[in-house]
């Protein structure tokens, strides 16, 4: 095990929420969102400070009582420190609302129509400048601020809300070592040119501030590699995985995150789960499709919903013995284009159901909930499970499920899945535009002999297990250790007479 090192995570969302109960008291309940769970076993092995936006009401009144960071206890009782950072909400909605979901989300997941958006019009510039810079300011002063009172601590910057932040702490804090994992995808150079260079230059700018970026893919770090290129002028060593600008060597590496095995066997075991799961088993249909999704437009519900349509339609043999349970979480219901598209999901669930239902049967069961404990159990009873984004930088949904299921389900995976680098060779491929390649898939794993089922299932677990969320962490510290000598040899080199 790695030696304990100070380590300053700085991240939009907390470990936890805070929240005023009705007997006056605070309570901090666990933040939600696939970072925080990530990030636990490096809060149980290192020293952690925490740097966050203030969420909900009583994280900004705490965050005004104390203005720097205090003790708390994760889940495990492991002890860490957390700073939250508190913005005017106007200037939070514009970083959120406007530029974070939807703008660079959008780019990022190749989701924007072109012909009709976006505009960079006055009032994205105005939310650029007023929201999304002054939000990645306040991160990174409370980040010099940490690191003043642990002057030996790393930065580590986490996704696509904070790309300015690591240039505005190295302009002060030059001798810092930092890294910036980027958890969704990064699109080719010509995609990024969907913003102005007054937008994107900032954007390559702020990461190659850090000693490293680091991505789930080598098809992502290759993307930002010639992002950097192309788009900067930088100049890269595709070979060595480096680019320099401005004088300064970044790393960039591709290591994609694993799950916290013992923490999801222990939650299929937790007696919710198992109420949930009795639940279901009363009363799934004999052959059970899975999916498990936020109502995002990313992750391409709608075109799933239709695939089943098709299978429905080509396999009358099926109706009746055949449902997808649909379990959505909600998610940015205050961003315009995400509200409707999850109205836009219920309509077509409805259409399918219309269309196909008959007694004692509704194809498509479509439940919106945030309720882990409801996904775990879906987890275990599938017999194939559907992941078909757009395009996605991981989705550990493919693999959480794929662990835990007692089925040998069959996992149906979009090529466009930052997981497919991994599972590929173990699932069946879809293009995520492909409706009908998507239909015939379900059908091919609703058919599959029991054998074949076992061995792909069976070969997907034991690489779960063998690639973990340690060997993440492992990873992550394995690259500022290699950073951190590169800068030192940089040092000493330029101390040498000439």
């Amino acid at each position: 095990m790695a030696a304990r090192r100070k380590i300053l995570v700085v991240a939009n969302r907390a470990p936890v929420v805070y929240e005023r109960g009705a007997d006056g008291t605070r309570t901090a309940r666990r933040g939600g969102g696939g970072l925080v769970t990530a990030l636990a076993g490096l809060v149980a092995r290192h020293d952690v400070t925490w740097v966050a936006s203030a969420m909900s009401e009583e994280d900004r009144a705490l965050a005004a009582e104390r203005r720097a960071s205090f003790e708390e206890t994760a889940a495990d009782g492991s002890p860490y420190r957390l700073r939250l950072v508190a913005h005017d909400p106007g200037v939070y909605e514009r970083f959120y609302t406007v530029v974070a979901n939807p703008l660079l989300w959008f780019v990022q997941h190749y989701l924007w129509g072109l012909g009709s958006a976006p505009d960079v019009d006055p009032a994205l510039l105005e939310a650029w400048r007023h929201g999304y810079v002054a939000v990645n300011e306040a991160f990174a002063e409370a980040t010099l601020a940490e690191l003043g009172r642990e002057p030996g601590a790393v930065a580590f910057f986490h996704d696509y809300h904070l790309y300015l932040a690591p240039r505005l702490v190295r302009a002060r804090r030059p001798d810092v070592v930092t890294t910036h994992f980027v958890h969704v995808p990064w699109p080719q150079p010509d995609y990024w040119r969907v913003l102005p260079d007054r937008l994107r230059r900032p954007v390559h700018e702020g990461l190659l501030a850090n000693d490293v970026v680091g991505f789930h893919t080598d098809r992502w770090r290759r993307a930002f590699l010639e992002s950097c290129s192309a788009l900067l002028g930088a100049t890269v060593d595709a070979a060595a995985g480096t680019v320099t600008y401005e004088g300064h060597t970044t790393v960039v590496t591709a290591h994609p995150i694993g799950i916290d095995v013992a923490e999801l066997e222990r939650l299929e075991r937790d007696t919710l789960v198992l109420q949930r799961e009795h639940e279901l088993v009363a009363r799934r249909p004999e052959l059970l499709v899975l999916r498990v999704d936020r109502t995002d437009p990313s992750k391409n519900v709608l075109r799933g919903f239709r695939a089943f349509g098709v299978l429905l339609e080509r396999h009358p043999e099926l109706h009746g013995r055949v449902g997808m349970l649909a379990l959505l979480a909600p998610s940015r219901q205050d961003v315009a284009e995400y509200a409707e598209y999850a109205a836009s999901v219920e309509r077509e669930a409805r259409a399918v159901n219309e269309r196909f239902a008959r007694e004692g049967w509704t194809p498509i069961e479509l439940d919106v909930a945030d309720d882990f404990p409801r996904s775990v159990a879906g987890y275990r009873q599938f017999d194939v499970l559907l992941v078909n984004p757009v395009f996605d930088g991981l989705n550990l949904v493919a693999k959480e499920a794929m662990l835990v299921n007692a089925r040998d389900g069959v996992l149906v995976l979009s090529e466009n899945a930052g997981a497919h680098e991994e599972l590929g060779p173990w699932a069946l491929t879809v293009s995520p535009l492909d409706v009908d390649g998507q239909a015939e898939a379900l059908h091919r794993a609703l058919t599959m002999a029991p054998e074949e089922r076992r061995r792909r299932a069976e070969a997907i677990r034991a690489h779960l297990r063998r690639h973990d969320i340690r060997e993440w962490i492992d990873a992550q510290l394995g690259d500022l250790d290699r950073a951190a000598a590169m800068r030192s040899g940089r040092e000493g080199r330029s101390t040498i007479p000439s």
